[in-house]
């Protein structure tokens, strides 16, 4: 099932497998279910990927896999996904019946053809279901409603009914849990909305964003995170038109679970004017004006040219001297325009003996660390769990019951343009589990996450690519939030 919202979908299916399953005979002695879990993807799909898994290693005690129908499998976008691991299946010598359909899996051309156009439709279903959610949302977007995300500093998401009643402040990480509730934006305490009005104050007094980022830091104020403020995070503050109560969604898109993209402004939906602003709109509009001026299109030929002047005055390129620089656009720039920065040192005939880019991304990644270790300590202990951290080592201790180590690992992007990371193991602490963190392409965020074994996975590093089978993506999360619920506790009341 796909949403928490379909409680009984499961259950409904399994007494329908479990009719079909005493009408011919068979005995059920295993269940693979995925709750609240979208069948777009593999990912997040534990119990299939261990259903594969099963099949594949020989370790399956069954010689049939009972599912409820053809879309069961998923709605993936290529039909031919579903069709793979029902030949895994068959492959193993283990049948695959579909319980709910009127037709025979024999093999024959009419059930062959039955299930190609299930599974296309079922694809279908969900690009259509797609367009009318997505229809939806904008609605609720023009209403001034909030659509996902966090409220951001200064501000705060406030619960209200259907009638538009306040009914409390929604915290960081609680959804509403009532359909016909909504959410909407309201300033937050008044320390912080006078922050973020000081903000664009210094701003229009040029400051930059780093200097205003470095100032906030020496007072000791954080972000809404509880995290340093850095010249990005100020940036965002100083972009989003939220802070003049502009109610903003489809900036960027992610459906179907395919890539993230980012949107052109004119597929933007905006409704102006549905939360109280934090700052006037003309100064935001001047600050605006400033930024835009500042970031104005570069044709190819001028960032070239930019880029041949900072080699000449400085001797070297590298992602970080290129951020470095006020008037020159940013290095990502520079890797979207021309495809990698290798390929723009290339045009300006820069030619590096030896990238030494890996050192500057490996001391941002070396700064990182401690406070990834910290958010999942918070993180932990949030839960009701508790975790002991060795100081020189970094190895959590969880419920004093197994050993955690968190890594981060590095994003290569090779010439060819595929990705590439390597997990080193430490094999002298041996945690039960190690927490890979797998970078983005331009080492700034997370991507995804790795929950490695100790026992079960090979010793030695590991090198991963963008899809690395069964054996390895297993263990792959979009987040932490399966390992926070390892840690968790649950308070029971009463023990017989």
């Amino acid at each position: 099932m796909s949403t928490e919202h379909q409680k009984y979908s499961t259950e409904n299916q399994a007494e329908i497998i479990r009719r079909f399953a005493g009408d011919r005979g068979f005995e059920i002695v295993r269940t693979y279910a995925d709750h609240g879990k979208s069948g777009l993807r593999l990912d997040g799909r534990d119990a299939l990927k261990q259903l594969i898994d099963d099949v594949r290693s020989g370790r399956a005690d069954f010689t049939a896999v009972l599912v409820y129908d053809v879309s069961r499998w998923g709605r993936f976008q290529d039909a031919d996904e579903s069709a793979y691991y029902e030949y895994l299946c068959k492959e193993a010598g283990i049948i695959v019946h579909y319980c709910a359909e009127q037709f025979e899996n024999d093999g024959s051309l009419s059930a062959t053809i039955i299930k190609s156009m299930k599974r296309a439709m079922a694809g279908e279903y969900s690009r259509e279901l797609s367009a009318k959610v997505f229809t939806g949302q904008c609605r609720l977007i023009t209403l001034g409603f909030r659509q996902g995300g966090l409220a951001g500093y200064g501000l705060r998401r406030q619960l209200i009914d259907e009638h538009r009643t306040p009914k409390g402040e929604l915290a960081i990480g609680v959804q509403k849990s009532i359909q016909t509730d909504r959410v909407v934006l309201v300033q937050g305490p008044i320390d912080e909305v006078e922050t973020v009005r000081r903000m664009y104050r210094l701003f229009l007094e040029d400051h930059s964003e780093q200097q205003i980022a470095d100032l906030l830091n020496r007072e000791d104020r954080t972000t809404d995170l509880k995290r340093p403020w850095t010249r990005g995070t100020v940036h965002q503050v100083l972009t989003n038109e939220k802070y003049i109560g502009n109610n903003l969604y489809n900036r960027t898109s992610f459906k179907l679970k395919k890539n993230r993209v980012s949107n052109p402004p004119d597929m933007w939906v905006r409704a102006e004017g549905a939360f109280p602003g934090v700052v006037n709109q003309a100064v935001y509009g001047t600050v605006q004006q400033i930024i835009a001026e500042r970031s104005k299109r570069y044709s190819d030929q001028d960032m070239l040219g930019r880029l041949s002047v900072l080699l000449q005055n400085v001797g070297r390129l590298s992602a970080l001297v290129i951020d470095e620089q006020d008037d020159l656009p940013s290095s990502s720039a520079y890797r979207c325009r021309f495809g990698s920065l290798l390929r723009a040192y290339e045009l300006v005939g820069y030619n590096p003996e030896r990238d030494f880019r890996y050192v500057e991304v490996n001391r941002a990644l070396r700064a990182m660390h401690p406070h990834v270790v910290a958010d999942a300590v918070a993180s932990i202990r949030s839960g009701g769990g508790e975790v002991d951290v060795d100081p020189t080592t970094d190895l959590l201790t969880v419920n004093g019951e197994f050993t955690t180590s968190v890594v981060i690992s590095r994003c290569v992007e090779l010439p060819s343009g595929a990705r590439r990371w390597t997990i080193r193991l430490d094999a002298s602490l041996r945690p039960d589990i190690t927490v890979a963190v797998r970078m983005d392409l331009a080492n700034q965020s997370a991507l995804d996450y790795y929950l490695l074994p100790r026992l079960g996975v090979p010793a030695g590093p590991l090198r991963l690519r963008d899809e690395n089978g069964l054996d390895l993506d297993s263990f792959r999360y979009d987040s932490l939030e399966p390992f926070f619920y390892l840690a968790s506790r649950t308070a029971i009341g009463r023990v017989a």
